[in-house]
């Protein structure tokens, strides 16, 4: 699998690291324990499209979006993270 990094083009999966389900929001200030026990436990294991967060270590270390099938593995976008977290490229 490769990734083309809107920093740096087409990268080999190896200079990427899976973060994790990108849909998920961090509940507000003064959520209840529930709320925060879904957030950091709860996932869906989706079987198709989904979107991820990928931080790219290997090269510009940016925080990346990316679509992806998980059925394939063939992605469909890749795009900079934004919000909390996010980091632009270091070049």
């Amino acid at each position: 699998m490769r990734i083309v990094c809107p920093f740096c083009g087409e990268r080999e999966l190896g200079e990427f690291t899976y973060l994790g389900d990108a849909k998920p929001v961090r509940p507000v200030a003064g959520a209840s324990e529930d709320e925060v026990f879904d957030y950091v436990y709860l996932r869906d294991n989706v079987a198709g499209e989904t979107s991820e967060h990928w931080y790219h270590g290997g090269g510009c270390r940016a925080w990346l979006k990316v679509a992806r099938n998980t059925l394939t593995h063939e992605i469909s976008a890749v795009e900079p993270a934004a919000g909390a977290g996010a980091r632009q490229a270091v070049k």
